[in-house]
């Protein structure tokens, strides 16, 4: 378990620094890359979403199914 939890520390660690290293060495304005993440952030979020709801509907169908035999 410890190196699963030193494993998922060092990938969020490297994350955070590379994501550091983007917005730093970026060649168009820091206000320009955080739009850019955000609009990617609410495009992804409303994609997960969509998502989410059409296998809620496939499972309550067929949960229908199943409790009509």
């Amino acid at each position: 378990m410890n190196k699963l939890l030193s494993l998922l520390l060092g990938f969020m660690v490297g994350a955070v620094i590379g994501g550091l290293l983007v917005v730093v060495f970026s060649p168009v304005s820091g206000q320009k890359v955080v739009d850019a993440l955000k609009e990617g952030y609410a495009e992804t979020l409303d994609e997960a979403r969509q998502a989410s709801d059409q296998r809620k509907r496939e499972l309550e169908a067929e949960f229908k199914r199943m409790r009509s035999k």
